[in-house]
């Protein structure tokens, strides 16, 4: 079925114009509108669900959820939601919380009612009850980073992505590898950092390789604090030849501390991120990268199809990550994986 952008295309207009027609708004003029709805009734795109008239509850706004705002995988999902967003001439209403009584305050006294038309929850773990006052809201949800039956979801497969690192690594020689995650009293919960480490074990049990406690850091996905844990890692003995790191800020915090202490990747330690972080490249990065602009993108359309037809089933879509080798890991030779 057409949706909104074939409506565009069709009537050589942007998607916002075409939102702005078909629900009546002023600022088109009477010869664009008509072209507008030639197209969507030509498409057979339903034109009663954006045509309404201001009394109908709507709000024209879509509320998005997310912990953080400033760290770069909640700002890129979000800058790529918004864009969505405002090509269809809908508002966005962003919700951030780095402590758990905003989160409180939120869910429970339900802030959200009758302010937004949709909700989309960025990469946060709803408890149940979080989860049923949300849907007691009777909109449609999009969730990013997670899923749910009765929400959409769009999100990758963590556990496959890091395997796909760890294996890497392996491929290029290396026995001793080493893991930076995140916090392990993070008060989110978050499942990301969960599914990362589950991967990379799995691949070092796989191929035999010996996993120390000494060899895991805490970098808590920012650069800072990514930079001081591999301080403390170079400080340990028996250090590592390869480290997985579960992004690439903690990556490139990492690398940062090598060249403090005299040291380079990959001549000393091959590194490997997670995310696809735009410095990841001037970094000399090797990664796996993911779309995370695009996550946003798809979030905001499956929403606004399902307010467009309520009655569509939410959507439950994984997309995939790519490895991009670049050259901040390195093969071993023979002899040295021998020491």
């Amino acid at each position: 079925m057409a949706g909104i952008k074939e409506v565009a295309e069709e009537a050589g207009v942007s998607t916002a114009t075409v939102s702005r027609a078909l629900r009546g708004l002023h600022h088109v003029n009477q010869q664009t509108r008509d072209k507008i709805i030639a197209a969507a009734e030509k498409l057979n795109y339903p034109l009663t669900s954006e045509r309404q008239s201001p009394g109908n509850g709507r709000t024209n706004s879509v509320g998005v959820v997310a912990p953080y705002i400033s760290r770069w995988y909640f700002s890129q999902v979000i800058s790529g939601a918004e864009q969505a967003l405002r090509e269809a001439g809908l508002d966005l209403l962003l919700y951030n919380f780095s402590q758990m009584k905003g989160r409180e305050r939120l869910f429970q006294h339900q802030l959200l009612k009758g302010r937004v038309d949709a909700l989309i929850v960025i990469s946060l773990p709803p408890t149940e009850e979080e989860f049923d006052s949300m849907l007691s809201l009777g909109i449609p949800i999009a969730l990013v980073g997670m899923d749910h039956e009765k929400c959409a979801s769009i999100k990758i497969d963590d556990v496959a992505g890091a395997r796909t690192a760890t294996q890497h690594l392996v491929n290029q020689g290396h026995k001793k590898i080493g893991l930076m995650s995140g916090r392990p009293d993070d008060p989110f919960n978050f499942s990301v950092p969960q599914d990362r480490r589950k991967g990379f074990m799995q691949v070092l049990a796989e191929n035999g390789l010996e996993w120390l406690p000494s060899r895991e850091i805490h970098g808590d996905f920012t650069m800072h604090t990514a930079s001081r844990a591999m301080d403390d890692l170079l400080a340990r003995p028996n250090r590592p030849t390869a480290i997985f790191c579960e992004s690439d800020e903690m990556a490139m915090g990492a690398m940062q501390a090598l060249r403090r202490h005299g040291l380079k990747a990959p001549d000393d330690i091959s590194i490997i991120g997670f995310d696809g972080h735009e410095m990841a490249e001037f970094s000399e990065l090797t990664t796996i990268e993911q779309p995370v602009t695009l996550m946003g993108e798809m979030a905001a359309w499956s929403i606004m199809e399902r307010l467009r037809k309520p009655v569509l089933d939410p959507p439950s879509l994984v997309l995939p990550t790519t490895l991009v080798v670049r050259n901040s890991t390195r093969r071993l030779s023979p002899e040295e994986q021998l020491l």
